[in-house]
């Protein structure tokens, strides 16, 4: 029986009384942060030993790998990849080559995630941001302009699935007018139904790919009791409904880390899946909150195992990438 949670861990290594809970609960998948990666080689130790205690060779391994200042893997084992807001730099220019540029490094981070065994990046962001919004975002996201975020997004996100790596796109249904950072406290998104149309849009047009995260943003003309995650009437009516999206929607992070969003660990939980959520997002490594996960959690829905499996399918044959000849042709186009 599979618990539709993801869970972060406390280490590099998996601690004894990590291992036991996991062997227990059998958890969706697994999140890593900075904390957990030393090496590659020690990354991809790591991972093997995640999938041992599943039981699933295809159990998903995320990361969070944009680029710029959220990035996980750092240096000197592995390349720094830029921020998203020089692609659409590029783009005012040059739209073609800001799509290739995108694309060739997509494929670079994915090749570099999928020789340390982690399967899944959480990126792109499709986030539209606007003028007085709050910096979480900023140049994470490609551009202000839906169409450029869209066009750029997809072929950054068609570079890690080259690679053999799923790409989440987050935060549906779109963070980008916050005017504060969820980590710290909730945001509520005042604009009207009609003005939130062009932050659904790079969602909409990506409404094919395979997984996506929740913002935890209150968003009044759509609930104005309930941030989308927790949200069914979001959930249904938008994220399913106007967007489009079928692929497996997860939360984003529940920990402590999220002060966005309200109750224990236990109610956090029941209401992201009571509002549609496949699964929920578990970050911070604390045993004790994911143990109070995972007491609150059935068993993962038929449904998500199928938008799994669809997934999944996306990349059974990746496709070699030439790591040098890529980081030359991506540095010559962005300079």
């Amino acid at each position: 029986m599979t618990a539709p949670a993801i869970f972060g861990l406390s280490g590099p290594t998996l601690s004894e009384s990590e291992r036991v809970f996991f062997t227990d609960v059998a958890p969706f998948g697994f999140i890593l942060f900075a904390r957990n990666c030393e090496t590659p080689d020690q990354v991809q130790a790591l991972c093997d030993d995640l999938r041992g205690l599943t039981g699933r060779r295809d159990t998903p391994v995320l990361i969070d790998q944009e680029g710029g200042r959220v990035a996980r893997l750092q240096g000197p084992h592995w390349r720094h990849p830029p921020p998203a807001r020089p692609f659409g730099a590029l783009w005012d220019s040059d739209p073609e080559n800001a799509r290739r540029a995108a694309l060739l490094n997509g494929q670079l981070i994915g090749a570099e995630l999928a020789a340390s065994g982690i399967n899944v990046d959480c990126a792109p962001v499709l986030d539209v941001p606007v003028r007085g919004s709050h910096d979480i975002i900023g140049d994470r996201a490609f551009h202000t302009d839906p169409d450029a975020i869209a066009a750029l997004g997809r072929r950054f996100a068609d570079g890690l699935i080259s690679a053999g790596v799923l790409p989440v796109v987050k935060h549906i249904p779109g963070h980008g007018r916050a005017r504060a950072d969820s980590h710290a406290e909730l945001p509520v998104v005042e604009a009207t139904a009609a003005e939130l149309e062009q932050d659904f849009a790079p969602f909409h047009a990506l409404r094919d790919f395979p997984l996506a995260m929740t913002a935890h943003v209150l968003y009044s003309a759509l609930d104005p009791t309930h941030p989308a995650t927790t949200s069914k009437r979001i959930i249904d009516d938008v994220i399913r409904g106007k967007i489009g999206f079928d692929g497996l929607l997860m939360s984003d992070d529940i920990s402590s880390n999220m002060k966005a969003v309200d109750g224990n660990y236990a109610t956090r939980a029941q209401a992201s899946m009571a509002a549609g959520c496949d699964v929920v997002l578990h970050c911070d490594g604390d045993l004790p909150a994911m143990q109070e996960v995972a007491a609150a959690l059935p068993p993962l829905s038929d449904q998500a195992a199928i938008r799994w499996a669809r997934a999944s399918f996306l990349v059974l044959e990746p496709q070699a990438v030439d790591i040098k000849a890529a980081q030359a042709e991506l540095a010559a186009l962005l300079d």
